[in-house]
């Protein structure tokens, strides 16, 4: 089976349990979206810039590879960001994202393999490569409301159905 059809199978078998916080959802076509960074690109900038040309309503980073020479994380539970100058791998890149923004998360590693991750800020520049797919879920729209437990925008998703 082929990564992009195991993808789809996990998929299609989480949105058909649903969630608990979710009505049950059913199993949605996705396509995927596959894009190369180049040297000096902001990661982030550059993700939300796509989403808008491309009109996303409801899109998640199934990839993401690549290097980094600068790297802008918000660290958990912190207000200010950590900048993190130097060559750095991207380990993982999750998250999702629509046209109207971003809920991204990082991890690097350095030189010596040791590895930092949190939410992705502005700021973090491509070094040689950043390797990404997206996959984009067209019966689905992504919207950020309040929630009253912390008060931070969270993530909700309808049904264009």
């Amino acid at each position: 089976m082929t990564s992009l059809r195991v993808v789809k199978a996990l998929l299609l078998a989480v949105l058909s349990s649903g969630c608990a916080h979710s009505p049950a959802a059913a199993p949605s076509a996705v396509h995927a979206i596959v894009v190369r960074l180049r040297p000096g690109d902001d990661l982030k900038l550059e993700l939300e810039a796509l989403a808008k040309r491309e009109n996303l309503e409801a899109a998640a980073i199934g990839s993401g590879v690549g290097s980094l020479e600068m790297t802008a994380l918000r660290f958990a539970n912190q207000p200010s960001p950590t900048v993190l100058d130097g060559y750095r791998e991207i380990v993982s890149l999750v998250g999702t994202l629509d046209r109207r923004g971003s809920h991204l998360h990082l991890a690097v590693s350095d030189k010596n393999g040791v590895t930092v991750g949190g939410h992705l800020l502005s700021g973090s520049r491509v070094y040689t490569t950043a390797e990404l797919v997206l996959l984009v879920f067209p019966d689905v729209r992504f919207a950020r409301e309040r929630d009253a437990t912390y008060g931070y925008e969270e993530l909700v998703v309808r049904s264009k159905r």
